[in-house]
């Protein structure tokens, strides 16, 4: 697996970068998986590739120094702002269920699984559950391409599929700030749906997320 290292850059050149990681891979039809890590400068909120923002407030937003940007895969919004955000690119066929959009997340979620089993996180694929949330943020909604931890929502991916590659990103809750994203979500979050890094171990730091996700295989 090809390895991109662990940067931080705004909302847009992250999007962009993926992108253009995806483009290059389904150009040179690249057979290797490509696994990249990275941060967020200024925090940012992103949609989904078919979402409407009409319940965002843009003023507040900018007051807030918040970026906004549209991702490549669908789902709801996030606020990427303390966690570790997570990119897979590669052929459908290299993936034992490629063929198959549940099965591809679980092969790729997989990864994520067996490494934070590593560290003592047991984590576990979510279900499907009624959507909580009335304007779109994504962590309060279940799906099967999520990993909880003791039923809470602690990793939440989203996918893109073209010409027969995958790009599944998802977002590494380290810590939120629930003060911040109920003033822009304008909705109650409830600490019994989603999880962070340092609610599960306080004791450790980005860095060494970042170190542990450094060397997976796929």
């Amino acid at each position: 697996m090809k390895y991109v290292d662990y940067e931080i850059l705004s909302g847009k050149e992250n999007m962009q970068k993926d992108a253009d990681l995806l483009e290059t891979a389904i150009k040179a039809k690249a057979v290797e998986p490509v696994f990249r890590l990275y941060g967020w400068s200024p925090a940012c909120v992103s949609l989904g590739r078919n979402q409407k923002d009409d319940f965002l407030d843009y003023g507040q937003l900018s007051a807030l120094g918040l970026d906004v940007v549209r991702r490549l895969t669908g789902g709801r919004a996030l606020l990427h702002d303390n966690e570790i955000t997570y990119s897979v690119i590669c052929p459908a066929s290299y993936l034992p269920h490629g063929g198959n959009v549940a099965g591809s997340y679980k092969d790729i979620c997989q990864i994520l699984i067996n490494k934070f089993a590593e560290i003592g996180i047991e984590l576990t694929l979510g279900a499907e559950k009624g959507v909580h949330t009335k304007f779109d943020y994504c962590m309060l909604v279940s799906t099967g391409a999520d990993l909880c931890w003791n039923g809470k929502k602690l990793i939440g991916s989203a996918q893109f599929r073209k010409e027969g590659y995958i790009l599944q990103h998802g977002s590494i809750l380290y810590d939120f700030n629930k003060e911040l994203l109920e003033k822009i979500f304008k909705e109650p979050v409830s600490t019994d749906e989603i999880t962070c890094i340092k609610e599960i171990n306080p004791s450790l730091t980005k860095s060494d997320i970042v170190e542990l996700l450094s060397n997976v295989n796929l």
